[in-house]
């Protein structure tokens, strides 16, 4: 084989990328290659016999001869970074010295082979700077980055600093125990929260998660799968974010909404309830008055009396319901009165002791010489069926309810009469106990209660000036405590009872009747007739009106609805009094809340009676605003 000669020894180093070169042990240069040549922009020629020192900064020379003796006093090659100026500022260079020897064994020179690995090295410089960006980046996040490595081993590679301050745990606590993120996961969410690891794509969920503190955290997942070569997904990395503000937030819209949508609802049934009750109390009207007649045409020794009594007791139950209609929409205006309680929670025991079912004992404890309250009663009622009947709906396989009544001194020394209902029922939770008596807020399922029932109770109370309270525990049973002002006498507001009106009080006094319900008109004015008054009618304000003013009809006092087509009774009773401003008026009404027609509200203190009503109340009214109108 052919010896290879200075020539093409020359040749091959002056053909590579590489920047080769030679220095003696002075560190004089011996040789250089045309790369060498390239970058540093001097003929070979002019480089040989200078050394580093000639041709570089001080500390770069310092740093190439130091190199360079390494290399010659080790006897082997050497591998090292060293670093050049360049065009384009310092480049890198992957440098690999050898020291050649003489015959005798001594190292005369060193050889130098440099690789310019600038870019790389910038590159990895570059990396290692976003790198250190991307962990502040995560350190600081408000939201958890983490990775979790799935295959071969489970476990958890990283966990930005947010951890701490959402779960509640340090991020070595996670690092330790691999199982630990999903043993904090609601079991009811665990299911959606593994199958999202192993999902084939990226997405988001929302999943619950306990503290140590107990507390529920609400997390956002958005989350995606890391794959191997074979496509098998060995880790998942993303972003975990507390969303327990925003989750709140929306279940408050949603119960607002909720709220609301009921609310419209209890409206529409206000406004349907106020008029089937003025229809239906139209017809009880009609079938009260009739009884009455019947009763008084047959007297009491006739066997058929007893028949009209149970007419009469149909209709006024049938008044009662629509009362309690009324008011549990809110539209029936309160009617105080003087009350006994002890009457009260009594005739409630009646009504309701058989159809609370045979395995409820219902007893009373009643104290003695109570003084009365001032209430309206039929609210009174309300608030204590709606006890009762929570108290049944909390003994399903019965047990004892007592109601008891006793008077109390407050520190103020004032005194209050006390109702208290008190079940042996599964009792409250407090977290129940404490929302009790917010409006819409029920423990039966949907269909079976509105959740108005104790808001109801409260402000009925409160109304009357009076309070209301919840005591319960769990399995232990409730009690209803209501306190109303004590009273001697009726308070203002409260009409004494009209004295009652002598058989034939007519006198040929004349009253004006205008109904629009026929039926009604004709038993109001036939009543009043065989009670000795002279009756004229019309069947709606605007005919009355014309027979006032072109018939020249004449008349004592004015008995008008309220509610009528096209005018209000109290427009009608406004248009006549400003020919006779003195004239005396009694309204009638099955309902009275808001203004009528026209936007005419009854006046305040009008003399009012609500359908449907006896003869004898209609007979004492009428004689008593006449008998004021006389003297």
């Amino acid at each position: 084989m052919a010896e290879i000669g200075r020539d093409q020894l020359m040749a091959l180093i002056d053909h590579t990328s590489a920047v080769i070169y030679m220095r003696d042990a002075d560190g004089r240069y011996l040789l250089v290659n045309r790369e060498y040549e390239r970058l540093f922009g001097l003929r070979r020629e002019d480089i040989v016999g200078l050394t580093d020192h000639d041709l570089f900064p001080r500390d770069i020379a310092d740093a190439f001869r130091q190199n360079d003796l390494e290399a010659l006093a080790g006897g082997v090659p050497v591998q090292m970074e060293e670093e050049a100026p360049g065009e384009d500022g310092s480049r890198a260079y992957i440098t690999v010295k050898f020291p050649l020897i003489d015959a005798d064994g001594h190292a005369y020179a060193v050889a130098g082979i440099s690789t310019d690995i600038t870019k790389r090295s910038r590159a990895e410089a570059a990396l290692r700077d976003s790198e250190e960006r991307f962990r502040l980046l995560a350190e600081h996040a408000q939201d958890i980055i983490f990775r979790y490595r799935l295959e071969p081993e489970p476990g958890m590679e990283y966990l930005s600093r947010a951890v701490e301050s959402i779960t509640g745990r340090r991020a070595e606590e996670y690092y330790a125990n691999p199982r630990l993120i999903l043993d904090s996961v609601l079991p009811d969410d665990l299911a959606l929260f593994e199958q999202s690891w192993r999902a084939l794509r990226t997405g988001t969920i929302t999943f619950r998660l306990r503290r140590p503190d107990s507390e529920i955290v609400y997390i956002e997942q958005r989350a995606g799968r890391v794959t191997d070569e074979n496509g098998r997904v060995v880790a998942v990395e993303g972003i975990l974010r507390d969303v327990s503000e925003r989750i709140a937030a929306e279940q408050e819209r949603n119960e607002l909404e909720q709220q609301l949508r009921q609310s419209e609802r209890l409206d529409s049934l206000g406004q349907l309830a106020g008029g089937i009750a003025h229809d239906f109390n139209n017809i009880l009207a009609v079938i009260s008055g009739y009884a009455d007649m019947l009763a008084d045409e047959l007297g009491e020794e006739h066997p058929g009396h007893a028949d009209a009594a149970g007419i009469k007791q149909a209709a006024n139950r049938g008044s009662a319901l629509t009362r309690q209609l009324l008011i549990f929409s809110r539209s029936e205006p309160s009617r105080p009165e003087v009350l006994d309680l002890n009457v009260v929670a009594a005739d409630t025991q009646r009504l309701l002791a058989r159809t609370l079912g045979e395995d409820i004992e219902f007893v009373t404890d009643l104290a003695s010489g109570l003084p009365p309250v001032v209430m309206d009663r039929s609210k009174l009622e309300q608030v204590m069926m709606n006890a009762v009947l929570n108290s049944r709906a909390a003994m399903p396989d019965g047990g004892r309810l007592t109601v008891a009544t006793s008077l109390e001194q407050t520190a103020g020394g004032e005194r209050q009469v006390c109702l208290s209902i008190t079940d042996t029922g599964c009792g409250m939770p407090p977290e129940v106990l404490a929302r009790a008596f917010e409006p819409f807020f029920t423990t039966r399922g949907r269909g079976s209660g509105t959740g108005l029932g104790l808001a109801t109770a409260y402000g009925v109370v409160t109304d009357a000036g009076g309070t209301i309270s919840l005591e319960s525990e769990q399995d232990r049973g409730t009690t209803l405590r209501v306190r109303l002002p004590a009273g001697a006498e009726a308070a203002p507001g409260v009409s004494p009872a009209a004295p009652a009106a002598p058989a034939r009080s007519g006198h040929g006094r004349k009253v004006f009747v205008v109904e629009d319900e026929e039926a009604v008109r004709a038993i109001v004015c036939r009543l009043l007739g065989k009670a000795g008054y002279e009756v004229a009618s019309a069947p709606h304000p605007q005919e009355a009106l014309r027979m006032y003013r072109e018939e020249g009809l004449t008349f004592d006092m004015l008995l008008s609805d309220v509610i009528m087509p096209g005018m209000s009774g109290t427009q009608l009773a406004a248009e006549l009094r400003q020919d006779r401003p003195d004239l005396p008026v009694l309204f009638m009404s099955g309902y009275t809340s808001g203004p009528a027609p026209g936007g005419q509200a009854i006046p305040e203190n009008a003399p009012l009676i609500h359908k449907p009503f006896d003869s004898q109340t209609l007979l004492n009214e009428v004689h008593s605003l006449l008998a004021q109108r006389i003297h």
